[in-house]
This record gives C-alpha cells, sequence and structure tokens, in this order.
C-alpha cells in the first residue's frame, strides 16, 4: 500500500486518513474538523507560493498552512 504524509500529495491527489502524529501542534483542532481516520481528502489547490493549501474532506473545503500538513498520513 502506498501510506504518504498529506504534504506530499500534487492537487487532484487524495487518500485516506491513517492517523496523525500525537505531537501535531493542531492535533486535537484537526480531529474536530474530521481529520479522523478512514475520511478521504484530497488537495484542491495550492496558493502560487505554496501556502496556504486547499483541501477537501468528506465534502467541506478548507484551507491549512502547508507545514501543517505534515504529519497527516493517508493511503492512496
Amino acid at each position: 500500500m502506498d501510506d504518504l504524509a498529506l504534504d506530499s500529495l500534487k492537487p487532484g491527489e487524495g487518500g485516506y486518513i491513517l492517523s496523525l502524529d500525537r505531537t501535531h501542534p493542531l492535533r486535537r483542532r484537526l480531529l474536530e474538523l474530521g481529520f479522523v481516520r478512514g475520511a478521504r481528502v484530497s488537495i484542491v489547490r495550492r496558493a502560487p507560493m505554496g501556502d496556504p493549501v486547499e483541501l477537501r474532506i468528506n465534502g467541506t473545503d478548507l484551507a491549512l498552512r502547508a507545514s501543517d500538513l505534515g504529519g497527516i498520513w493517508v493511503r492512496l
């Protein structure tokens, strides 16, 4: 299986959440936003300078800083 950090995906690619690092600074907030195991997440687009990144998770679009995508592991 292909397990990758969310920050390594390109626009148009997506996968299913496997886990969030326990030390992730936004762990609690991300869980509240639906970043739970099995949730479908995809990269919609990146800003011209690479930050922020627009994501779609469970049909909802949101933007996160690129640095916050590390530590979110997905399976393609």
